[in-house]
C-alpha cells in the first residue's frame, strides 16, 4: 500500500502525489420523543419491535403526520450551521427495496430540502482554520434493522428504528484528509449537542456517516468516487477513508479504473469491501409523497428559533480566549463538550485562566482517561480545582506538591485545603528555614561547590534538586534559587 505524508492532504504513489477528495453525508437522529411521521416512541434499547406504530409497519390506510418538533429542530440545526432555511420544502418518496423497509419506499427530501447551503469552520491537521461547505440538510425516515446472527438459517427484522427522524447533512467535497473528515464530524456533533437537536451518541447509532472518497492528481478533475456506508465512530471514519484512498491509488497506478460503488468497512481487517454498485438519483424514482403537502415555513417561526439559539461553539471559543487569556487550542478543547465549559467557568472564577485550563486538560483529563472514567463521573469538583489553583497562586504549596495533592483529590474527593492541612504539605517560605537546607546541601557537597565555582554552572540545578529533596518538596523554589545564588558566590 502507498502511504500518506503526515499533515498534508497527499498520498505518495509510484507516479507522484495523489490528492484525496472527500465528502461526507452525516445522518443525525433528531432528538425527539416520537418519530417523524408517527407517535411511536424513539426510546433506545427497547425489545425488538416494541416502538412500532401501524404507520411504521405500513398497514393499509395509515397516513403520515409531520412531527412539528422534528421540523423545528431541523431549522435550528440549519441556522447553527450558517445555512439557508428554505421556506418551501417537499417530502418525496425514495423507492428502493430492503426487507426492513416495510413501505417499500423511504419518505425523504430531494429537490426541495428544508435547509440549503451552509458552512462549518474546522481546525485542520496543521491547526489552521478551514471552511467546509454544506450542500444541504434534508429530513428523512430511518429504516429498520435486519438481524442475521440470531438463527442459523433465518434473518430477523427489528422495526424499532423505522420512521425515526434523521437529518442528513451533506457536505461539499471540500475535505482533503482523514484528519479533516474527523475534525468535521466532531464539530458537527459538538454543534448539534450544544443546540440539543441530536444527542450525538455514535455507539447507539444516533450519529453516523457515509464517506464519499475519490483521488486525483493535484488540481486535476475529480476522480470516480466510492461511498463507504454507515460508519459510527470517528476512528473508523479516519481508517476507512485512508484505506479507500490508498486502494484507489494502487488500482489507478496499476492501470485499472475505479468503479463507482457502495462499499462497507470491515473493522476487524481495516479494509473496505464492495457492497453494491452505486445508485444515482434517477434509480430511486423520486416523486413527491402524495400523502404529505409541501411544507411552508413562516418568518416568525424561523426568527423565534434563531433568537432562542444558545451560545455556539465558535462564539464560545472567541469569548474564552478574550475573557480568560487561554490559547485557541485550549479553548477548542474546552468547547468540545458543554459540560467541559460549565466546569471550566466554575473552576476559573477569580483564578488564572491559563493555570486552570492546564490543570483541567492535562492532569484532570489524563486521570479520567487512565481510570476509564466518563467526565460525568469526575470526582474533582470545579470548586476544589479552583481551591487547588488558589493554593498554588498564593504559594501555600508548590506545583510539585500540587500534583500529589491532585492525585489524592481524585482518589478521595477531599478538598485540597483539607489534604494540605492533614498531611502538613504547606510550602516553606521562611528564609531562615530554607537557609538551613541550603547550608546542609553546600556542606555535604563541597566537591560539587568547587566544580561550580570553577565554571560548571549547570551544577546549579543539582543544588536546587538537593534542597528540594531535603525539604520534601516543600521549600519555595523561588527562595531556594535566590538563597543558593547568594551562598554560592
Amino acid at each position: 500500500m502507498t502511504k500518506s505524508i503526515e499533515k498534508t492532504p497527499y498520498i505518495i504513489g509510484k507516479t507522484g502525489d495523489w490528492e484525496m477528495v472527500i465528502g461526507l453525508e452525516i445522518h443525525a437522529q433528531v432528538l425527539s420523543n416520537s418519530k417523524l411521521f408517527s407517535g411511536a416512541s424513539t426510546e433506545f434499547g427497547k425489545d425488538p419491535n416494541q416502538n412500532v406504530s401501524l404507520i411504521d409497519a405500513a398497514m393499509p390506510g395509515m397516513l403520515p403526520v409531520i412531527n412539528k418538533v422534528c421540523i423545528e429542530k431541523a431549522i435550528k440545526s440549519g441556522i447553527a450551521l450558517n445555512a439557508k432555511i428554505n421556506k418551501f420544502s417537499v417530502f418525496d418518496r425514495k423507492n428502493y427495496f430492503y426487507a426492513d423497509l416495510p413501505q417499500g419506499y423511504q419518505i425523504s427530501q430531494y429537490k426541495d430540502p428544508i435547509v440549503g447551503e451552509g458552512s462549518l469552520k474546522i481546525n485542520n491537521s496543521n491547526g489552521e482554520d478551514k471552511i467546509i461547505g454544506i450542500e444541504r440538510i434534508h429530513l428523512e425516515q430511518d429504516a429498520g434493522k435486519s438481524l442475521h446472527d440470531q438463527h442459523p438459517s433465518k434473518s430477523f427484522i427489528d422495526l424499532n428504528r423505522t420512521g425515526v427522524a434523521l437529518m442528513e447533512i451533506v457536505s461539499k467535497p471540500d475535505l482533503r484528509s482523514p484528519e479533516e473528515a474527523a475534525a468535521y464530524v466532531k464539530k458537527i456533533r459538538t454543534v448539534l449537542r450544544y443546540i440539543e437537536t441530536c444527542d450525538g451518541n455514535m455507539e447507539e447509532g444516533s450519529l453516523r456517516a457515509d464517506c464519499n472518497v475519490s483521488v486525483r492528481k493535484p488540481n486535476a478533475e475529480l476522480g470516480t468516487r466510492c461511498e463507504i456506508k454507515n460508519l459510527n465512530s470517528i476512528k473508523f471514519i479516519s481508517q476507512a477513508i485512508q484505506y479507500e484512498a490508498e486502494r484507489q491509488v494502487e488500482i489507478l497506478e496499476n492501470g485499472g479504473t475505479i468503479d463507482q460503488e457502495t462499499r462497507l468497512f470491515d473493522t476487524s481487517t481495516g479494509e473496505t469491501r464492495s457492497m453494491r454498485s452505486k445508485e444515482d438519483a434517477h434509480d430511486y424514482r423520486y416523486f413527491p409523497d402524495p400523502d404529505l403537502l409541501p411544507l411552508e415555513l413562516k418568518d416568525d417561526l424561523i426568527n423565534k428559533i434563531q433568537n432562542d439559539l444558545p451560545e455556539l461553539p465558535d462564539q464560545l471559543v472567541e469569548r474564552l480566549i478574550t475573557e480568560y487569556g487561554i490559547t485557541k487550542y485550549d479553548a477548542n478543547v474546552i468547547v468540545e463538550e458543554k459540560e467541559y465549559v460549565k466546569y471550566y467557568e466554575n473552576a476559573v472564577k477569580n483564578r488564572d485562566g491559563k493555570l486552570v485550563v492546564n490543570w483541567m486538560t492535562s492532569e484532570l483529563f489524563g486521570l479520567l482517561k487512565k481510570n476509564n472514567f466518563e467526565f460525568s463521573a469526575n470526582p474533582i469538583s470545579p470548586e476544589h480545582l479552583n481551591q487547588l489553583v488558589e493554593l498554588i497562586e498564593d504559594k501555600t504549596i508548590s506545583g510539585k506538591i500540587a500534583k500529589d495533592v491532585f492525585g489524592i483529590m481524585f482518589d478521595t474527593s477531599k478538598s485540597p485545603k483539607a489534604i494540605v492541612k492533614e498531611q502538613g504539605l504547606e510550602q516553606v517560605t521562611d528564609d531562615n528555614a530554607i537557609e538551613v537546607f541550603v547550608d546542609e546541601v553546600i556542606n555535604n557537597n563541597k566537591d560539587k561547590v568547587e566544580e561550580y565555582l570553577s565554571g560548571k554552572e549547570k551544577l546549579f540545578g543539582f543544588f536546587v534538586g538537593q534542597v528540594m529533596k531535603i525539604s520534601q518538596g516543600k521549600a519555595n523554589p523561588g527562595l531556594v534559587n535566590q538563597i543558593l545564588k547568594s551562598k554560592l558566590k
